[in-house]
């Protein structure tokens, strides 16, 4: 019987001798790298974390003592040690295993933790509650994958010190984010994991102290005077200890039993304590570590004796043609420079850093930083590109509304994995740009269809220069090129059906990646005989005035986007006709506001009646009454998620 198969939750860990963790970590390791060859997921980043997690659920007692992890996709290990192992079988899958901490799949995990740089200031209020409730509970941060460039990090932290409360940060210093972690703290913590001279002068005072009867407070004093010293000497690393915070460390990552002996001082002490444990991304699976680019810290599925994806290709990606024309702009204009939040190689700037690597910025994980960084070059006359997820723009909004736009300074933002994104569950959904953005005055919204309207659209919003420009694209392949029939004003016609019926003929607004599907649903609908014209507007922001007159000579205008409803470019759209006086009926089509469970792209639009069949039946149920419920607003109890 293997190790592995007799813990089924931390008490059985808590039974096995030390002797036997060795063996288990291999096992471990061994289950992750062929649980998630099947399925794909992070990977790199839990195969350093097994000795650290192991000793973790050794020394504290969870759930009762709370264990929070930042970033939550080095949470793997823990879900095993939880009782997890046998849901691997289906992690990242349509109602499997979330490949995030969740509190519907265990009472161990405590907050779904995703967006990094959070779990700090979770903490801080976990101890507060707990404190004021008068409850003796350990809290526990484990902070890793480069979180701690994240502001929030040192403002939690400032909060932590502050207060004489048992919060242990544990920070899991692999050195990497996506890729190697970029700035000032990086710096430092690697001057720390490489002055090994520290811990041997340590260990020195220890035995002094330890041979010395009775000492007094002169000569303790003395001796904690030295120790200061020979840390700022050998490791400068005064700064944790200045905020107030007790440092042990540095710990070797790979070894339980000296991650148990620090955690049991750190859980001991009974204050804040910061626990900094040096370990390796990828560690014990040679394809990992061997790793250049990120020591595969999100893979597909691949081949779990390789580490080859299994699958071949599948086409061009959205982000791959932005990584090769934001190139070609920076062949042409040497004041464009780009930025990016800890995610230079997902968002497409890896060819773009290897081209110019003076004028590419990567400030960790730091957005609101990376947005008001870039307003800072707009204003010295620099060009930026500010690239990022769309989900994670969402933590950066007021730096876009007020230190952009307020100054109409010409920023461009790419929004990479815009709309459903599938496996990576709710919190990675890029469901809410659209929305948010429609508030911020003078910016302008750029949604291509397809790779030749991203190339050019991503020109047109960096030659913007009276405020801010976004460009947004899907996750994953890119749609075949969809030639335009016509334009009117700044709007592709892509449709027309072959014979119109005016008095039953449909406006399809079609946004963005979805218009490859819109097609197909005109393709339907017209051969139930009702005529159909699909338009994209390219810019969603502002939406061009002559949607207006295209809608007045329809009988129905209808618009699908892969966003949120509420104040999507549907809702946009209807105030602009209301405005107008145009009461034309206009349906809604788009992603409902809620959290979206995990699944395949496709599964997921199915599930919120994005697909083309739906969509199509619903048209065509339209078309035929036009009921005088067809106006906005109406009959809502008859509709599915995601349409209105």
């Amino acid at each position: 019987m293997s190790l592995l198969s007799t813990v089924r939750n931390p008490h059985d860990l808590k039974k096995l001798t030390a002797e036997d963790l060795p063996a288990l970590a291999a096992e471990i390791r061994d289950f992750l790298i062929h649980a998630v060859a099947r399925t794909g997921g992070h990977l790199g980043p839990n195969l350093g974390a097994v000795e650290l997690t192991l000793a973790i659920h050794r020394v504290f007692d969870s759930p009762h003592d709370r264990i929070l992890w930042d970033t939550g996709h080095q949470s793997y290990v823990h879900k095993i040690l939880t009782g997890r192992a046998d849901d691997f079988v289906n992690l990242r899958q349509r109602g499997g295993l979330s490949g995030y901490p969740s509190q519907a799949e265990s009472p161990h995990d405590i907050i779904e933790n995703s967006h990094a740089s959070t779990a700090l200031s979770y903490a801080d209020g976990l101890a507060r509650a707990y404190a004021l409730r008068g409850e003796s509970r350990s809290v526990v941060a484990v902070v890793g994958d480069g979180a701690l460039t994240g502001g929030m990090c040192w403002e939690a932290m400032n909060n932590i010190a502050a207060a004489d409360r048992p919060v242990i940060i544990i920070v899991n210093d692999n050195g990497r984010s996506y890729a190697p972690t970029i700035g000032g703290l990086a710096d430092h913590l690697a001057s720390l994991r490489l002055a090994p001279e520290y811990e041997q002068v340590l260990d020195v005072v220890k035995q002094v102290l330890g041979r010395t009867p009775l000492v007094g407070p002169p000569l303790y004093d003395a001796l904690h005077g030295i120790k200061r010293g020979i840390k700022d000497v050998i490791q400068p690393q005064g700064m944790f200890e200045d905020l107030g915070l007790k440092y042990v460390g540095p710990v070797d990552g790979h070894d339980v039993h000296a991650l148990e002996t620090a955690l049991r001082r750190a859980r001991d002490f009974g204050g804040p304590v910061i626990v900094h444990c040096v370990t390796r991304k990828g560690f014990g699976y040679p394809a990992a570590e061997q790793d250049d680019a990120d020591c595969f810290h999100a893979v597909g599925v691949i081949d779990p004796s390789t580490g080859k994806p299994t699958a071949a290709g599948g086409g061009t990606s959205w982000t791959s043609v932005f990584a090769d024309e934001i190139v070609q702009i920076g062949h042409e204009r040497p004041d464009v420079v780009t930025l990016t939040a800890a995610m230079l190689q997902p968002v497409g700037l890896k060819k773009f850093a290897s081209t110019f690597p003076d004028r590419v910025f990567d400030v960790g994980i730091a957005e609101q930083h990376a947005v008001t960084s870039a307003a800072g070059l707009a204003l010295g006359g620099i060009k930026p590109v500010v690239c990022v997820y769309a989900t994670f723009l969402n933590r950066a909004f007021d730096q876009v509304l007020m230190d952009v736009a307020l100054h109409r300074l010409p920023v461009t933002f790419v929004l990479d994995r815009a709309g459903v994104t599938g496996e990576d569950g709710p919190s990675h959904n890029g469901m809410w740009d659209m929305s948010f953005l429609q508030l911020v005055p003078g910016l302008s919204l750029a949604a291509p269809r397809d790779a030749t309207t991203l190339r050019a659209q991503l020109r047109e919003a960096v030659a913007i220069t009276d405020g801010p420009s976004v460009v947004r694209f899907s996750k994953g392949k890119i749609n075949a090129d969809i030639p335009a029939i016509d334009r009117v004003g700044t709007v592709d016609v892509i449709y027309r059906s072959p014979e119109v019926t005016p008095t039953r003929e449909v406006l399809l607004v079609a946004v963005g990646a979805m218009a490859a599907t819109c097609l197909q649903v005109a393709e339907r609908v017209a051969s139930h005989g009702i005529g159909i014209t699909v338009v994209d507007p390219r810019w969603v922001k502002p939406l061009d005035p002559v949607l207006v007159d295209l809608a007045r000579a329809h009988s129905l205008v209808v618009t699908v986007e892969d966003n949120g409803r509420v104040g999507g470019v549907g809702s946009t759209l209807a105030q602009l006709l209301r405005d107008a006086d145009v009461d034309v009926p206009l349906r809604d089509f788009g992603i409902p506001q809620t959290f979206l469970d995990q699944g395949k792209r496709d599964q997921v639009m199915a599930d919120i009646g994005l697909s083309a069949q739906e969509l199509a039946r619903r048209i065509v149920e339209l078309a035929a009454s036009r009921a005088p419920a067809l106006t906005t607003g109406e009959a809502e109890e008859e509709t599915p998620a995601g349409q209105r």
